[in-house]
């Protein structure tokens, strides 16, 4: 019997052995996190820095997309080293750091979409109240709580788990899973287990039932009016939906793969969903919302160009009626 105390390292065990084709892996995740870095950033310096910008939507995006950046550099640097390393282990410190920072990042992020919903909800059916009902105080008690509630409750789950008596330090994946901790435990994990089906439920399903009647209603809203008004709400909806299914997605396949049996699927294939949604979401997030929403298309497209077309792009940005 480990106490957790004595368990130094865990062992990562979902590794392939890419011998000579290291290298290419590691340009191929380096490429990706680069491209990551360079659309958030781009995108949360131009809602930052312009005033046509400083609206609830954006403010809710900016937040998205910084909880992109946190989550995908929870992971990236990490995977980046571990490509590189014959031994796939971490420490015991570093485990339960990464533990947080990842699913600090699966929970800001239903909570922000969940946010998001809810402000395109009142934009669309409560137009003329939306300035008082969407007050700036308002706007930053939502981000907040998007941010304080899984800092919260992960705080929780990690002290749960760091005081289990450990028998094992091999974790089947290829970054730090609390529920495998929780697994490797020797004792009792009734409480361990409670909170984090709680926990888990609060995470995903309340923050979705939010989502799923925003959208009810919305789309009541909008075939009820003009093909006009209802072409414009379902256009700017259209990522935030996308960027919704993406998460669900992923999560869907994380949480199946961890509670179950999946020694039947190709390793590689059991990576790539591992990853998926720590990898794929921060990535296009920023080409969805850059390329549906006007006024965030219209600035990109004016910092690329050359400066003589400066003024015009601009005068098209803050003269465009679409959002």
């Amino acid at each position: 019997m480990v106490n957790a105390s004595q368990v130094s390292h865990f062992y990562l065990g979902a590794y392939l052995d890419v011998g000579p084709l290291r290298w290419l892996y590691f340009l191929l995740i380096l490429s990706v996190y680069a491209l990551i870095l360079m659309s958030n950033v781009l995108l949360i310096t131009i809602i930052c820095t312009h005033r046509a910008l400083h609206e609830p939507m954006y403010v809710f995006l900016s937040s998205l997309l910084v909880n992109e950046l946190w989550g995908s550099t929870g992971l990236f640097p990490f995977l980046l080293v571990q490509v590189l390393r014959d031994v796939h282990t971490i420490s015991y410190t570093f485990c339960f750091l990464q533990i947080f920072c990842v699913y600090i990042y699966a929970s800001a992020e239903m909570f922000t979409l969940s946010t998001m919903a809810y402000d395109r909800y009142l934009s669309i059916c409560c137009p003329l109240q939306y300035k008082t009902r969407m007050s700036t105080c308002k706007v930053s008690a939502l981000v907040a709580a998007a941010w304080a509630y899984p800092l919260v409750s992960i705080v929780t789950v990690q002290i749960l788990a760091a005081s289990l008596r450990l028998c094992g330090s091999a974790i089947p994946t290829v970054y730090c899973n609390n529920f495998y901790i929780v697994k490797l435990a020797c004792g009792q994990t009734v409480v361990q287990n409670v909170f984090g089906l709680a926990n888990l439920f609060v995470t995903v399903f309340f923050p979705l039932s939010v989502i799923l009647f925003s959208y009810a209603r919305i789309l009541r809203v909008c075939f009820g009016g003009a093909k006009v008004a209802r072409q414009k709400a379902l256009s700017t909806c259209t990522p935030h939906i996308a960027s919704v299914i993406n998460l669900c997605f992923g999560m869907f396949f994380e949480i199946v793969q961890s509670r179950f049996d999946m020694t039947n699927v190709p390793k590689l294939i059991r990576i790539l969903l591992s990853v998926y949604f720590l990898a794929l979401q921060p990535l296009l997030n920023p080409v969805m919302y850059g390329l549906k929403l006007t006024k965030v298309r219209v600035l990109c497209t004016n910092m690329l160009r050359p400066r003589g077309r400066d003024k015009l792009c601009a005068r098209a940005c803050f003269t465009s009626k679409g959002v």
